[in-house]
């Protein structure tokens, strides 16, 4: 990894500006050649400035900088707990590490109790990751569904075009979400639209947030009382698309049900 690149990665970061996850390892693998070398008791030399937690406040931490100078104008040392809690953990510690292996002797960098798996699952950290950086390719999905996490997200969440970002549901489980996280989502996928289910919709389908998801909805009269309509979606080799919406089936074909059917309390 040159200076050149790491000048580069640093003015990025400086404008909250997320690095790619191939320069991501890289930088990650070469500060870890930097620290393993350090002691546990490490020597840091005066004058320094001493900074506290920063919990991916970045834009304070950005206001940190200003008061107290550009590394590597000013030594500093960072006392840990870089990260949780805040909403931008990854590109808070990204550049803190991106000027440890540029200046390795004018910035150290010193482990918080919030810099272990256990904790930054529990406040944020873990799931910035995710969303930064990973893939729902690699949700354990042979799993009974958890109370929470991804894989509860992912199953449970609907759009809401009230919401901006995201929102508590309604259900109990998952989240509302808005437009701005599918225009983000699709764009990061490099996808041109979401096409979901699981929420009933009256009219069969429903397109939201100008066209970048849909939902189908495949249950005609749902639970034999609601009265919608319902859809299925055919794409052909071009992937233009087709709706096609039925109606429940009459009467006279319906054969007699063995039992009544349990209440949907969750649409």
């Amino acid at each position: 990894m040159g200076t050149s690149d790491l000048d580069r990665q640093i003015e990025q970061l400086k404008r909250c500006e997320p690095l790619t996850e191939a320069e991501v390892k890289a930088l990650c693998l070469k500060a870890m050649e930097i620290l393993v070398d350090e002691s546990n008791v490490q020597r840091v030399d005066a004058p320094v400035t001493i900074c506290g937690d920063i919990h991916g406040q970045f834009y304070d931490m950005k206001e940190l900088f200003k008061v107290g100078g550009d590394c590597p104008k000013t030594n500093y040392l960072f006392l840990g707990d870089f990260v949780d809690r805040g909403f931008y953990s990854v590109e808070t510690f990204l550049l803190l590490l991106a000027l440890k292996v540029r200046y390795p002797d004018r910035i150290t960098l010193i482990r918080g109790n919030h810099e272990s798996r256990q904790i930054t699952q529990v406040y944020g950290f873990y799931d910035e990751c995710l969303r930064k950086y990973g893939s729902i390719r690699v949700i354990d999905r042979k799993q009974e569904v958890p109370h929470d996490g991804a894989m509860c997200d992912l199953l449970w969440s609907d759009p809401e075009d009230a919401v901006d970002g995201w929102g508590l549901s309604p259900r109990g489980a998952g989240f509302l979400f808005g437009g701005n996280v599918v225009s983000s989502f699709n764009h990061t996928n490099n996808i041109d639209y979401i096409c979901r289910a699981h929420q009933l919709v009256m009219e069969g389908f429903k397109w939201m947030f100008n066209n970048k998801i849909v939902t189908v909805w495949s249950a005609p009269n749902y639970c034999y009382r609601c009265g919608n309509v319902a859809a299925i979606l055919e794409l052909d080799e071009n992937l233009n698309k087709q709706f096609r919406v039925f109606e429940a089936a009459p009467h006279e074909s319906r054969g007699v049900p063995a039992k009544r059917p349990a209440p949907d309390y969750f649409l």
